[in-house]
């Protein structure tokens, strides 16, 4: 039998993650880890209501064999270099703690959004291409920095799997990522020359893919995505046609990060082009494990 740690257990796919894997052959226990106390209720499932910065983890991740890595300082409302420093450093002593408890196994969420938004990108971007995120974008930075730190605790854990997924824009109905809130709240201005096709992930498929990464056999980098994509056209069809203000890049991405210094809209800096630039990303490798 299997104990789990899933870090963020309180979030959209922490949730989802949660209970998936409580019902899930051969998971003894999911030790569900988050600050806040609104946690999945299972027999399999136990809660700790925590701080990751500042808790001693050791005690908790002992006995555990896969870490679940989901947690996340960002938010509609934070920060971005703040929240940054904080998921790094909370990043720095999961790893410790999982180096303690000799964890075999870790899954780490990032973001598709590491490739950046950038006019010359391929359609579709696979898992071979060189990360570029688009500069004061914090939260794909951030991604970035902490793929890095897995990639170097892998290399002194080399017999440890460890699998980073990148996942797409992810929603569901009733609930919406801050990212996809940020990203809608963007499209009131019209940037681009064309508007760039776009992908949405069920929150459901996401955690699926966490579910599938924890039981074994996988490792390195898997982009998280649909099969395709969905035109601007069709896009905009199916969200409903509003007023949109047409402006310069350098415009849409002043009045964005305007709107965000004073709390008008949550439009984080350097988000502009992954409003105006495509970014989609193919789901192959992915699709080779069986999801």
């Amino acid at each position: 039998m299997e104990t789990l740690i899933v870090t963020g257990a309180a979030g959209s796919i922490g949730t989802r993650v949660c209970r998936s894997l409580a019902e899930t052959d051969g998971v003894d226990a999911i030790l569900a880890l988050d600050a806040r106390p609104e946690m999945p209720n299972h027999r399999r499932i136990y809660h700790h209501q925590i701080d990751l910065r500042f808790e001693d983890l050791k005690p908790i991740f002992e006995g555990a064999n896969t870490l679940v890595h989901l947690a996340t300082s960002f938010g509609p409302s934070s920060d971005g270099v703040d929240a940054g420093g904080v998921e790094i450093d909370a990043t720095r002593r999961v790893f410790e703690a999982a180096t303690s408890a000799g964890i075999q196994r870790i899954v780490i969420l990032s973001s598709a959004m590491v490739y950046g938004a950038w006019p010359q990108n391929s359609i579709p971007i696979t898992e071979e291409t060189i990360v570029d995120p688009n500069p004061d974008f914090s939260f794909a930075s951030v991604k970035v920095e902490i793929e890095n730190l897995a990639k170097e605790w892998n290399l002194s854990h080399p017999f440890t799997e460890v699998v980073i997924l990148r996942p797409t824009t992810a929603l569901a109905k009733g609930q919406i990522s801050w990212v996809a809130r940020s990203l809608r709240a963007s499209a009131v201005l019209d940037a681009g020359n064309e508007d760039p096709p776009a992908q949405f992930l069920h929150l459901d498929d996401l955690a699926s893919a966490v579910t599938l990464a924890t039981r074994g056999g996988m490792s390195g980098i898997y982009n998280v995505a649909p099969d395709g994509f969905i035109e601007a056209e069709v896009c905009r069809e199916l969200s409903g046609r509003f007023p949109r203000l047409r402006v310069r890049e350098d415009v849409a991405d002043r009045l964005g990060r305007f709107s965000w210094r004073h709390r008008i809209a949550p439009t984080p800096p350097g988000l502009t082009p992954y409003t105006i630039h495509p970014w989609i990303v193919s789901n192959d490798r992915l699709r080779h494990t069986g999801w």
